[in-house]
């Protein structure tokens, strides 16, 4: 057994680290107050080849495997999940629907700009009325004269309503108990999107509440068989699951490492807290979970790159570091004491941006549901 990263996968850590240091680091707060999109870094991403990385260069991608794109999640939360989750929701959600389960003219159409990095994509799931219930939709399309003509409406959508924002593949009821996925372009006739929605965290990536109304797209904008959209959707959340658990590793680790530097610089009592013994059994507790939560990650990122079964160990993975993430950025923000309460510390912004991490992608209550359902249970 052989634990060591290759070198390539070594390389995409160096790479990606030094970006989210050298050019995220330093805007990040900035991004955060005035929650404002990161236009420019996301510019400079694309140019790393890291807006698609999964996609085979055929496509316009990097071709790189999923252990590979998981690094990356995990370097880019270290410093700013609203960056990371850009990355996350455009490739895992947003792009990786039309690979998967499109057309080649399809492909071919739309799979270039996005893997490039060129425009984003956005996956309209979650409804008013149905988020962990999302077999509940109420979207409706309805096949008329050659076209679906589309009426509802989806909420907390990313990437959806950027100005560089292509496309959002939404699922929608197509028949009597039957689900599709559609391609809707945005600028669509009758699809509305609203003005970003303000949050606790992510603050400078976009979400925004999608209505459609007699929203009409080609017949060829069906994203696989007709009525396969649930299925569609659940293997597109088993893959999806692998990021967000990245981005729960990444985020522990970044506040790990806030802690460790604050504990060494902060004086009380003549010397440095990180010579106390009650901080320092806490920063072992930290290091050795994290640990932890990388060896799942990583296990459930590399079945899934030799085509075995992954679905269990993602939402493993995803419910532990989201927990785990849960824990370490509230022991982070203890040992920081009131500077941590202060906007100004990096370590309150990890604080808020932690908790979407047991909400999205599937709640800490549905990975158990998924969890306890491949044990048989």
């Amino acid at each position: 057994m052989n634990l060591d990263l290759s070198e390539e996968h070594e390389l995409v850590r160096r790479t990606v680290r030094e970006f989210a240091t050298q050019r995220v680091a330093p805007v990040a707060e900035e991004l955060d107050r005035e929650s404002r999109f990161p236009y420019e870094l996301v510019a400079e991403l694309a140019e790393l080849g890291l807006m698609g990385m999964p996609i085979p260069e055929a496509y316009g991608g990097a071709g790189s495997d999923t252990l590979a794109y998981a690094i990356a999640i995990e370097e880019l939360t270290r410093v700013d999940s609203s960056v990371a989750i850009t990355v996350a929701a455009h490739t895992s959600l947003g792009t990786m629907p039309i690979f998967l389960f499109g057309t080649e003219e399809q492909r071919r159409e739309w799979l270039p700009r996005l893997a490039s990095g060129e425009q984003l994509a956005a996956f309209g799931l979650t409804e008013p009325d149905a988020g962990s219930d999302a077999g509940a939709t109420r979207t409706r399309a309805e096949l008329r004269d050659g076209s679906w003509v589309v009426n509802g409406s989806k909420i907390f959508i990313t990437n959806a309503g950027t100005e560089i924002s292509a496309c959002v593949t939404i699922t929608a009821v197509t028949g009597e108990g039957e689900i599709s996925n559609l391609i809707v372009p945005n600028g669509t006739p009758g699809y509305e999107i609203s003005a970003p929605m303000h949050k606790l965290g992510w603050r400078a990536s976009d979400t925004r509440e999608l209505s459609f109304r007699d929203c009409a797209v080609p017949e060829g904008s069906l994203l696989g068989p007709r009525g396969e959209g649930f299925r569609q959707f659940l293997e597109i959340l088993d893959g999806g699951r692998i990021s967000v658990a990245a981005m729960g590793l990444g985020l522990a680790q970044g506040a790990y490492d806030l802690a460790v530097a604050h504990a060494r610089e902060r004086q009380q009592f003549g010397q440095p807290i990180a010579r106390f013994q009650a901080i320092q059994f806490r920063l072992a507790d930290m290091a050795t979970e994290i640990e932890a939560g990388r060896a799942l990650v990583y296990r459930a990122a590399w079945l899934k790159d030799q085509d075995r079964p992954f679905a269990k160990e993602a939402a493993m993975a995803k419910l532990y570091t989201g927990e785990l993430s849960h824990r370490i950025a509230n022991w982070a923000l203890q040992i920081h004491g009131g500077y941590g309460y202060m906007d100004e510390s990096p370590i309150s912004r990890l604080y808020r941006d932690q908790k979407i991490l047991e909400i999205g992608e599937g709640t800490n209550e549905v990975q158990r549901m998924v969890i306890a359902r491949h044990l048989g249970l």
